[in-house]
């Protein structure tokens, strides 16, 4: 098997929609679909059941999954010293971001690159699934997302930024023509969030109920920000974001409305207590002598 088509599973397996992995990978969804068939005729069997609503892995794709990522991931990490040691570069840093203000943090991250020209930095924007996950799989080292984290396993490092709430709606939305909303409106529209989050991470970015104890009602949940935006654009929901959104989408059919019973979100560093190192050690002091951002 090539060392493409196994990413092209690896990224399947882990998607479990073909158009997602077509755009992870920036190939065609004929390539993706090509990539598994050739590899399904080789092994013999059916690597995932395919529906025109949903992709599941087999019994026999799941144990290929098993069996390919701890391979796969040596081999990606050998190749990558390979080619970082022949540009000089002695370590490498990847922070995953849950928050879209990439921008806004730049002077974090060009201080870092400043200050450490010998490590390489590389800034993920990171989808909805998993992210705890993700730094456990030693896919990341850091993670950029929301307080509290309340992991035993993780370490809770400085604040980067602290942002207001705000409601996106649909332009032509009832709510549209308020300049503020409180929580309790919340409860009369349909939300959505993230499947599998810690019950206490979702609740601080979006409650399960309203300070008089009304049920905030979720909907099919999503796991990439264009979907998100997308739905509520269409009206099909309303959803909760940190202010700097306004910065990262400047759509006309999306109305922003600041939330006033709220507390701000704020953003940290976060990574696993095991994996500390002075790479991790160093961006985390950059980020407390520049001090958080304040929107």
């Amino acid at each position: 098997m090539e060392l493409r088509d196994i990413e092209i599973f690896l990224v399947l397996a882990e998607e479990l929609h073909f158009g997602r992995s077509a755009e992870r990978l920036l190939v065609s969804q004929a390539r993706v679909s090509q990539a598994i068939r050739k590899q399904e005729r080789r092994i013999g069997a059916a690597l995932f059941e395919r529906t025109s609503r949903t992709v599941r892995l087999t019994d026999v794709g799941r144990q290929l999954r098993d069996d390919l990522q701890p391979v796969y991931a040596g081999l990606h990490e050998s190749l990558e010293r390979a080619r970082l040691a022949a540009r000089g570069v002695t370590g490498r840093l990847r922070v995953g971001m849950m928050p879209f203000n990439v921008v806004d943090m730049h002077h974090y991250w060009r201080t870092f690159r400043s200050r450490h020209p010998q490590w390489e930095l590389e800034i993920r924007q990171l989808a909805y699934m998993d992210p705890f996950g993700r730094l456990r799989d030693n896919d990341l080292d850091v993670l950029v997302t929301w307080l509290p984290v309340e992991e035993p396993d993780l370490t809770v490092g400085p604040v980067l930024c602290t942002d207001p709430r705000i409601l996106a709606v649909t332009a032509d939305h009832e709510l549209a023509r308020r300049t503020s909303v409180r929580l309790e409106v919340f409860a009369d529209f349909q939300h959505v969030m993230a499947p599998d989050m810690p019950d206490y991470w979702e609740d601080s970015y979006l409650p399960f109920h309203t300070f008089q104890g009304r049920p905030i009602e979720r909907g099919r949940p999503v796991s990439n920000a264009e979907e998100l935006i997308n739905r509520v654009g269409m009206g099909e929901i309303v959803h909760n974001f940190p202010s700097h959104v306004t910065r990262h989408w400047g759509m006309p059919n999306i109305h922003w409305i600041p939330v006033t019973d709220l507390a701000p979100l704020s953003y940290a560093l976060i990574w696993r207590s095991d994996a500390e190192n002075e790479l991790i050690g160093a961006l985390a002091d950059t980020v407390r002598e520049l001090g958080a951002l304040r929107f």
